[in-house]
């Protein structure tokens, strides 16, 4: 039986779905979200709500976009012929932050995780092959997480792309082996970028 009424349980449960987010934090964000002015609170719920209602994905990269291209695929000063592959739209901010890559990217919305049930159709594999001729990309940078999933993803994505003539790369070490690249400083994500390394499988 729940402590609360319906709808402030309902609110955290809601809070708890998010990731990183348990009960207790759950908890802590309904109760200020209740303290706070009315307007304050429905501030944040307009927030949410238009980012549902404008932000969706780039057509050509994946990438989160307010039209049908996202600002980097509209970016003519960008090297189309580079692409930048990397798990999620939240690691393009954190390879632009090393102003090292001039290119364009490819967000694949995750990694390959068995375990979670997540495989290659589960991502926008098919979509980078369809990229590669029409805009003559020349060299793909595996930008994905130096975590076990992340290592699968970019193993599979090096065998697949490697027969196709295409210069394959890997950015090198530097980066903590089990960490994710949202939370790398720019000296360290820039080192490994510049550093990056011919893809062997």
């Amino acid at each position: 039986m729940s402590v609360y009424a319906g709808a402030v349980q309902d609110l955290i449960d809601e809070l708890g779905r998010l990731p990183g987010i348990g009960p207790k934090s759950a908890q802590r964000i309904a109760f200020h979200l209740l303290k706070v002015p009315r307007e304050d609170a429905l501030r944040l719920a307009r927030a949410i709500s238009e980012a549902k209602e404008k932000v969706s994905f780039c057509e050509r990269c994946f990438n989160i976009a307010e039209g049908t291209l996202c600002g980097i695929c509209t970016d003519e000063r960008r090297d189309p012929h580079v692409v930048c592959v990397v798990e999620e739209s939240r690691d393009i901010v954190a390879v632009e932050r090393t102003r090292e890559f001039r290119g364009r990217y490819h967000v694949l919305q995750g990694a390959i995780s068995p375990i979670e049930g997540i495989g290659p159709d589960q991502l926008k594999v098919k979509e980078l092959l369809a990229r590669l001729e029409p805009e003559g990309i020349t060299e793909v940078i595996l930008c994905t997480n130096p975590n076990i999933e992340g290592e699968a993803t970019a193993m599979y994505l090096g065998r697949l792309l490697q027969p196709l003539g295409i210069s394959v790369t890997r950015i090198a070490s530097g980066l903590p082996v089990g960490g994710d690249l949202e939370y790398a400083d720019e000296l360290t994500l820039g080192r490994a970028l510049e550093g990056r390394r011919s893809f062997e499988s």
